[in-house]
């Protein structure tokens, strides 16, 4: 009931974003651009998606083979797929399915598996946080004048400088006494012991701990440096999947390379939205930030639907071809293993 309920949530959320983008958009017209697009930049697309969840998998058998297990690259590469396939239908089942699924063909434990791919999401993060940083140094001047707009709209309705100040009147006044807690907690013996026994502390410092570990394990790879350039090319590689579709349509087709890295950067955060496969949340973010970018709304959410689009139905079919590829492979050693099982 729980997993069906956590579902139908996310259905619902999917579905209002969905909504809220599309509400204002002609359909129609979008549907036009479409069939005007330069669909030849999607095959080039495509491509380099593939090659980074290639280049996932074989980062992925690093991380496994410390621990007393090498991997096929095609298994993992199928694991990988049947992941991805999964995060379309129920989110955040992509991690499970995939240690599942590599069980079903290597063998190895499905808890030794999660480790490492926590450990690899570990690694992700920390490139996420640096091309946010990255992007935002680069990009100053859009995304502040962007963000400072919108806080000022927000907080003070849009009432000229009185809404900076008071803008920055609260973010001081955060930083004080957030500043100011953590000295106290830090000097306060027997207040940082009874706040370290409070299930929710525990769980964060089991978190920062396990981040902590899966940081700290890369020194017991083979080749950290493979490592690294391996973190590096993947997101190269997703970087290219999405700015490629910039020539697909002509709107867009004069954006330069900082507009593919804030897409980059923004379509990842929305792509950690709670539904499937970032349904909605990427459409409204992407679409929204383009605008920073000359694009009018509309043309951001259809380049938005044509990127997540494009990706969506190859996740999808090479998803589900790798799923079949499971069944057909994986039953034949199951039996096998049961029977030695019966037998002894």
């Amino acid at each position: 009931m729980k997993n069906i309920l956590r579902y139908a949530v996310s259905l619902l959320l999917a579905g209002g974003l969905i909504w809220f983008v599309f509400k204002d958009i002609n359909l129609a017209e979008m549907l036009d651009r479409f069939a005007e697009s330069d669909w030849r930049w999607i095959a080039v697309s495509c491509f380099f998606l593939l090659c980074a969840h290639m280049i996932r998998a074989w980062r992925w058998g690093m991380l496994m083979e410390p621990l007393g297990h090498k991997p096929g690259l095609w298994n993992s590469i199928i694991s990988v797929l049947t992941g991805y396939f999964a995060n379309y239908i129920v989110p955040r089942m992509g991690e499970v399915t995939r240690c599942g699924t590599l069980y079903r063909l290597e063998r190895i434990p499905v808890n030794l598996s999660f480790g490492t791919v926590v450990a690899e999401r570990i690694f992700d993060v920390l490139v996420l946080l640096v091309m946010i940083g990255l992007n935002f140094v680069l990009e100053f001047n859009r995304l502040s004048t962007f963000f400072t707009d919108f806080f000022q709209s927000k907080v003070a309705g849009g009432q000229g400088s009185s809404g900076s100040s008071m803008l920055l009147i609260v973010l001081l006044a955060g930083i004080v006494l957030i500043s100011a807690a953590a000295v106290f907690i830090y000097r306060n013996l027997a207040f940082r012991n009874k706040l370290q026994q409070h299930a929710i502390i525990q769980k964060i410092l089991l978190f920062v701990k396990g981040m902590l570990e899966g940081l700290l394990s890369i020194r017991k790879l083979r080749s950290p440096g493979l490592f690294i350039l391996s973190t590096i090319a993947i997101w190269v590689m997703y970087y290219l999947v999405s700015y490629v579709l910039f020539f697909c349509i002509p709107e867009t087709s004069d954006l330069g390379p900082l507009a593919g890295l804030t897409l980059l950067v923004v379509g990842a955060i929305g792509m950690t939205a709670p539904t499937q496969g970032g349904i909605g949340a990427y459409h409204l973010l992407v679409g929204n930030v383009m605008v920073l970018y000359g694009l009018s709304q509309n043309d951001g959410i259809t380049l938005a639907t044509f990127i997540h689009g494009a990706q969506m139905i190859f996740m999808l079919i090479t998803g589900a071809l790798a799923f079949l590829y499971v069944l057909t492979k994986s039953k034949k050693p199951v039996e096998q293993e049961a029977h030695v099982t019966a037998k002894s």
